[in-house]
């Protein structure tokens, strides 16, 4: 990944040598706000530099407040999830994402483009767990709160196309894009009582019942509380959003 991280880099310098400069008199700067975003509760905000007439670099950030997870019903229908209470499941997340534009009309950021991308996403999470404690021979149900976060690399690339509304106004349009790459995180769980002998089975338990493919999961359990380990193969679909932009 270091490898790719490097290329997508030095790209524009290979590029920058073989091209013209931007043209006189235009603008070389765009800002972005992705309106489609906001259905998913998502704030998609982006700053596109052209390097030439044909080339641009842009860097966008975006960031979701934490709140419940999308399709909720479709893991709770879908997963083998063990004792994992998805409907309560809360997350929030960021991600930068830089992106070379290669404009394949006549260039100065508008018309057709195809675009390689970075993604280097975060995800904050809370899971509930539920287990059996038993204190005087009674089995009470309980839950543990694992909290913590999953990183996220991925590279792709995306088609597109920008268009003028008006001298300083602009339309672009992301046709169609996928990325691909890998993830880690770590969610722990730390009880303010001890967990009992009976008590870490019971969680234990729980936790070897969680299998959501393709990731990779692992877990621990000891008297203070609980790690669980995520890993595995991360990818994504960008396609049919719609940001409104300002040149400058």
């Amino acid at each position: 990944m270091k490898k790719v991280i490097a290329l997508f880099l030095l790209l524009p310098l290979f590029t920058l040598a073989q091209e013209k400069s931007a043209s006189a008199g235009v603008p070389k700067n765009i800002v972005r706000w992705n309106l489609s975003s906001l259905a998913l509760g998502n704030y998609h905000f982006t700053y596109e530099r052209a390097l030439s007439r044909k080339i641009s670099l842009s860097l966008s950030y975006r960031f979701m407040p934490t709140g419940t997870i999308p399709f909720k019903d479709y893991f709770d229908n879908n997963f083998q999830s063990g004792d994992v209470k998805f409907n309560e499941i809360t997350v929030g997340n960021s991600a930068i994402t830089p992106e070379l534009r290669f404009y394949l009309g006549k260039g100065n950021m508008k018309g057709f483009y195809l675009a390689p991308y970075l993604r280097f996403s975060t995800f904050n999470a809370t899971t509930p767990v539920r287990y059996t404690s038993t204190t005087g021979g009674v089995p009470l149900d309980k839950t543990g709160d694992f909290t913590g976060k999953v990183t996220a690399t991925s590279g792709g690339i995306m088609l597109g196309w920008q268009f003028n509304l008006s001298k300083k106004l602009l339309l672009d349009f992301q046709i169609i894009g996928a990325h691909y790459g890998s993830c880690n995180g770590n969610l722990d769980l730390v009880t303010v009582v001890p967990l009992s002998p009976s008590d870490q089975t019971s969680l234990q338990n729980s936790l070897n019942g969680i299998k959501i493919q393709p990731f990779n999961i692992s877990s621990t359990v000891n008297s203070n509380g609980a790690n669980i380990k995520v890993s595995g193969p991360w990818g994504g679909i960008r396609g049919a959003n719609i940001g409104i932009g300002f040149r400058f």
